[in-house]
C-alpha cells in the first residue's frame, strides 16, 4: 500500500492525514516534498498518522527531517493519531522526547490554542 495524503484545515491549522506505508523511497518523498511546501504558508501543522500501517528507518527520518524544516522556518509541527507501531518506534528510538505526541487531532489542534501563529 503507497502512502496516501490529503489535506484540510481545523480550527486555523492544517491537518495532514497520512495512510499507508511511510518508507524510504517514493512514500517518504512525497510526504517531505508536500510538507515542505504546505510549512511555509502555514506555520501549524499536525501530522494524523492513525492510517500508518507501516513505518521504517526512512520514514522516520522524513519525520526528523520534517520536524527541522518546520523549526527553520518558524512552523511547527504535532504528531496525532499514532499507531502502535509508530508510537513504539518513537520510543525506542527516544525520539518520543523531540516530537508533540497527541493522542487525538483534536488535542494536537487544541494544543495550538494560546501559541503565537
Amino acid at each position: 500500500m503507497q502512502l496516501k495524503l490529503s489535506t484540510r484545515i481545523v480550527d486555523g491549522v492544517l491537518i495532514v492525514d497520512c495512510a499507508g506505508r511511510l518508507v524510504f523511497g517514493e512514500e517518504s518523498a512525497c510526504l517531505r516534498d508536500t510538507v515542505k511546501k504546505l510549512i511555509v504558508e502555514k506555520k501549524r501543522l499536525v501530522l494524523n498518522l492513525s492510517g500508518i500501517v507501516f513505518i521504517d528507518s526512512g520514514g522516520l527520518g522524513t519525520l526528523v527531517a520534517l520536524y527541522t524544516t518546520a523549526h527553520h522556518n518558524d512552523g511547527h509541527i504535532k504528531l496525532a493519531n499514532l499507531t502502535k507501531r509508530v508510537i513504539d518506534l518513537l520510543h525506542l528510538t527516544k525520539l518520543v522526547t523531540v516530537f508533540e505526541v497527541y493522542d487525538s487531532e483534536q488535542q494536537a489542534v487544541d494544543a495550538y490554542k494560546g501559541e503565537a501563529a
